[in-house]
């Protein structure tokens, strides 16, 4: 048998660093994401959000396993009247520049926000239009029952401009805390039609949407932003770009939301 040879110790050691040097680098490779991405994700949403964004944060979380998204889906103003009062959220996505403003203006932001899509009005009438309901105009004729959205909310406030711009006065029987509330007259039969986005129409299909030409002139863009007090940043970074994605953005064309504009 012939005798086993020993290597001399300092051949040895610089044997293992070699080995070492092979397997590792000062820096992670280009485009990885050095933040864990695990835990809740608090969304706070706009309620005209409520289908995509539930269809993008299951699909988040399969992309991510060992995340939980969350969602506060409600009016846009009132969601930023509650980040600046302390309540906890990670993200917020807006229907209009306007309550973003709210945050950003009161520190709350985490960096710019970027707009995600833009959203247009429709009418929403039921199935069999029995008022045979084909423009703005026919909204303001006499025993014609209307919602709208409060004019601090955002499909409230292009409610207003849509009207405007096509000089049409009405008084509304009610006025709802957000889109999904105006949705909901209709499809309850307390109301003959509502000013609502084309995107929760198509979100129900026992209503109809009838177009008009002075919604292009109240189009309204949907910004989004990390929150500077988010409990989970890594989290919550990961789900705005996400969200902002090839993948996600097929999602809510899909829905009847617009592309953000370019540049």
């Amino acid at each position: 048998m012939r005798p086993v040879r020993t290597l001399p110790a300092g051949v040895v050691a610089l044997a293992v660093l070699a080995l070492a040097g092979c397997g590792a680098t000062d820096d992670p490779p280009s485009g990885a994401d050095t933040d864990e991405v695990r835990g809740t994700v608090r969304v706070f949403a706009a309620a005209s959000l409520t289908e995509s964004f539930g269809t993008l944060g299951r699909r988040f979380e399969a992309v991510h396993p060992g995340t939980r998204v969350t969602f506060n889906f409600a009016g846009s103003s009132g969601l930023a009247t509650q980040i600046t009062q302390g309540a906890p959220a990670d993200v917020f996505a807006s229907a209009a520049p306007g309550p973003m403003r709210m945050v950003t203006e009161a520190g709350d932001a985490a960096g710019e926000p970027a707009v995600l899509a833009r959203n247009q009005l429709v009418i929403a009438v039921p199935k069999a239009n029995p008022r045979r309901v084909t423009g703005l105009a026919d909204l303001a004729r006499p025993g014609t029952k209307v919602a709208l959205c409060a004019p601090q909310v955002p499909c409230g406030e292009a409610a207003g401009k849509a009207l405007a711009s096509g000089g049409v006065r009405l008084t509304p029987v009610t006025l709802e805390r957000d889109v999904k509330g105006a949705l909901a007259k209709v499809k309850l039969g307390e109301v003959d039609a509502a000013l609502v986005y084309r995107t929760d129409v198509r979100a129900a299909p026992e209503l109809t949407g009838v177009e008009f030409p002075e919604s292009a002139g109240a189009v309204n863009d949907y910004p989004i932003v990390v929150l500077k007090a988010a409990g989970n940043p890594a989290g919550a970074r990961a789900f705005v770009a996400y969200v902002r994605s090839d993948a996600a953005r097929a999602v809510l064309t899909d829905a009847g939301f617009q592309p953000p504009p370019v540049g």
